[in-house]
């Protein structure tokens, strides 16, 4: 496999990667995240406490739900769907005893479902959910889907002509507790693991069945330590608003962050999900002071900092405080850190970013960053 291939080593490259993807959906951006939780209700709260997330939409019992229960929240352009089964739902139950607390639908927003669903069915992929029409007194949602990675999937969602609060069986969801926002905006990216040698595999579907185009490829010498690597390609849609990160292990001495996450996941999933934020610090002070853990870095990756990215607009003692990391390219700058998991299990976490300029994913804080990984899984006993 080749090094890196930054398509940022001409002016034009973003443009020529972006002409390459065969954009026919076409993809408007990130309708929507469904994650099944072992309890929507607490996890809720969760989100709302911690990360800041409001409420907005509600459907269950009380909405003639009967199989289970979804809690939807908002924050800025960001839309969360947990969702619990009740009793009787064997399909949610047994994902949940599978894979834990983790994303099953990354819900892609489209003008026309029906198009979408036979534009990639046609191509390949295997159906979710045939376009179905749902709808009440405020309009009508169409949706379909189709299979990705593990037992993640993407739905399509067409709501041009739907004006109620999220979408047809959905009541708003009044709650007298809703902490302040911490800033977070939207989705900047997903990452998705898959096992070995299946990198290839799933670029190849991203690419051929939905019309994705390879951004940036990283190999095991880009993303590597010591002990442990992995691959990735970032493949994005046609307008660049949507990016999948399709990671897949590496031989190294001892077992990877990826090998860890498709053990505890019980197979492939979405490893975390990238949020952007105007500004970072701001954004991970609030998160730190209402109880979210983040990785640690070491101090010593600040002591040369200046000299590998060069002037920044931050204070670096309040960046090195918090643990924020800082990567440059061709572009401008960006800053990122990585929250630990958010689950017992060591799966999903979340990446808060703030791109100044850059339109990279921080190829100069891998080294860190995956030692911060290490350490955890040494303290786990996973590494």
């Amino acid at each position: 496999m080749s090094n890196l291939k930054n398509i940022q080593d001409t002016n034009f490259g973003l443009e020529k990667i972006f002409a390459e993807a065969k954009d026919f959906l076409p993809l408007l951006g990130t309708d929507y995240v469904e994650l099944y939780v072992g309890n929507a209700k607490q996890a809720a709260h969760f989100y709302k406490t911690a990360l800041g997330f409001q409420s907005y939409a509600y459907a269950g019992l009380e909405t003639g739900l009967k199989d289970r229960v979804s809690y939807v929240l908002i924050q800025d352009k960001i839309r969360l769907v947990l969702t619990t089964p009740l009793p009787g739902n064997k399909f949610i139950e047994e994902h949940l005893t599978k894979h834990g607390d983790g994303v099953k639908v990354i819900a892609l927003w489209v003008d026309d479902a029906r198009s979408a669903w036979e534009e990639t069915t046609k191509r390949g992929a295997k159906s979710y959910m045939e376009p179905r029409v749902e709808s009440d007194e405020h309009g009508e949602v169409v949706r379909s889907g189709i299979h990705t990675y593990g037992d993640t999937v993407h739905v399509f969602v067409e709501r041009k002509n739907y004006k109620g609060v999220f979408m047809p069986g959905f009541v708003k969801w009044e709650s007298s507790y809703n902490p302040t926002t911490v800033g977070l905006r939207y989705i900047d990216h997903m990452v998705g693991n898959v096992g070995w040698n299946e990198m290839n595999v799933w670029a190849k579907f991203y690419n051929e069945v939905m019309g994705f185009a390879n951004l940036i490829t990283f190999d095991d010498k880009d993303i590597s330590t010591e002990y442990t690597a992995l691959m990735s390609k970032v493949m994005t849609n046609g307008n660049g608003r949507i990016k999948f990160p399709i990671n897949e292990p590496a031989e190294g001495k001892k077992k990877s962050q990826i090998e860890e996450y498709l053990d505890f996941y019980s197979g492939p999933g979405c490893q975390h999900i990238a949020v952007a934020t105007n500004n970072i610090i701001e954004t991970v002070s609030e998160m730190t002071k209402r109880g979210v853990e983040f990785l640690y870095v070491p101090g010593t990756y600040y002591d040369t900092i200046l000299d590998r990215v060069g002037e920044i607009d931050e204070d670096l003692i309040a960046l090195k405080e918090l643990g924020i990391m800082v990567d440059r390219d061709d572009e401008g700058y960006l800053l990122q850190i990585f929250t630990k998991p958010l689950e017992d299990r060591p799966t999903l976490f979340f990446e808060i970013i703030q791109r100044k300029g850059a339109t990279s994913f921080g190829k100069g804080n891998f080294q860190a960053l995956f030692e911060s990984i290490e350490a955890e899984q040494e303290r786990r006993g996973t590494l």
